[in-house]
């Protein structure tokens, strides 16, 4: 599904992925044809698509955790809002993330992987998680002011 509104937003596009590491690159592609179309400067537009990629990245690994997802499908929506604020939501059937657990991994412990939390926090100028509406159980929203 794909979908422009430009009623509320400057430009508002959302798309669903199915929930496995296979869909990361459909995600990325699909953060950079939005990037596009809002004119986002190149080194910004690698950020953010970073940030997308981590945070898509963990709902799979984390949210998927022990579930057989059965090509359950997790929705990015990405919004240019009047005030030139970035909104990029992130809708999950997963298990319910506890926000106040989310944490990276100290940051001097050198080995791969457990950075994607710290990079996103980096990134973007706010990160929240609330409870979705139905039939979503996860909704994360990261902003970032352009």
């Amino acid at each position: 599904m794909n979908e422009t509104n430009q009623i509320e937003d400057k430009i508002s596009e959302r798309r669903e992925f199915v929930v496995n590491s296979a869909s990361l690159k459909e995600v990325r592609s699909f953060s950079r044809e939005v990037f596009e179309k809002i004119k986002i400067n190149q080194d910004l537009k690698d950020e953010l698509v970073l940030a997308i990629a981590e945070a898509a990245q963990n709902i799979v690994k984390h949210a998927y955790k022990d579930i057989e997802s059965n090509n359950d499908k997790m929705e990015i929506k990405i919004s240019l809002k009047k005030n030139d604020e970035l909104e990029i939501g992130f809708f999950d059937k997963g298990k319910p993330v506890d926000g106040a657990k989310v944490r990276h991994r100290n940051i001097d412990d050198i080995k791969p992987g457990g950075l994607g939390t710290f990079f996103i926090q980096q990134i973007m100028d706010a990160v929240v998680f609330r409870e979705g509406d139905k039939p979503w159980i996860n909704h994360l929203i990261l902003t970032k002011q352009l």
